[in-house]
């Protein structure tokens, strides 16, 4: 695969994106994290079921109960790795990462008047080799806390992972990996990038297609 790079920003839309399992990142069965089952209830037993169900997630501490997530806290310059080779760092001035093609290290700022803060949007830096494809980018602007990143892509759907400094900046960054597919590049390997907030709402979204 020959290796390429790509810069793309969009606004916020209300397209909802699939997720699927992934060798990466696979996706959980619930909200629990635990696989789906099946079980039977006759009418004359769901008022007592569902009162009994009630009953019991009242009783249970607020501890116990799921919650979404949300974004890896980091400090100034902590370096997360993604992958062997793809590290990634973020500074109040913007993104920094490396691939193995490119080890010396790229930024993406924030602070250069290419990008508004306060528009929800989502960018993509999409780099590839022929054992991996890199994927990062910005989130910015969206209303309440950005909890999940949700890609469409030609190895199909994917989730990646949320990154932010501490205090709420009003931006972050996400990042996955793929395996690359025969035919394809990197630079139309994401067709849409959608994340979500904690309440499983749109926080920025783009779409290339």
């Amino acid at each position: 695969m020959k290796r390429t790079l790509k810069y793309l920003a969009g606004a916020a839309v209300t397209a909802a994106v699939a997720v699927t399992a992934t060798p990466a990142y696979a996706a959980p069965h619930d909200t629990a994290g635990r696989a789906a089952h099946s079980a039977t209830v006759t009418a004359a037993q769901a008022p007592q079921a569902a009162s009994a169900k009630a009953a019991a997630e009242a009783a249970a501490p607020a501890a116990a109960r799921p919650h979404a997530p949300t974004p890896r806290i980091v400090q100034p310059g902590e370096r997360v790795t993604g992958a062997p080779g793809f590290e990634l760092w973020l500074t109040p001035e913007g993104k920094h990462w490396t691939t193995p093609d490119m080890p010396e290290g790229q930024f993406r700022s924030v602070v250069d008047g290419n990008i508004d803060l306060t528009t929800p949007g989502v960018s993509v830096q999409s780099e590839g080799t022929p054992e991996r494809v890199y994927l990062s980018g910005l989130y910015y602007g969206g209303k309440g806390t950005a909890s999940v990143v949700e890609l469409e892509t030609a190895a199909g759907p994917l989730r990646g992972k949320l990154l932010e400094l501490p205090g709420r900046p009003g931006w972050g960054v996400w990042y996955a990996t793929a395996k690359p597919v025969p035919g394809d590049d990197s630079w139309h390997f994401v067709s849409e990038v959608t994340v979500r907030d904690t309440k499983g709402k749109v926080y920025a979204s783009m779409s290339l297609r």
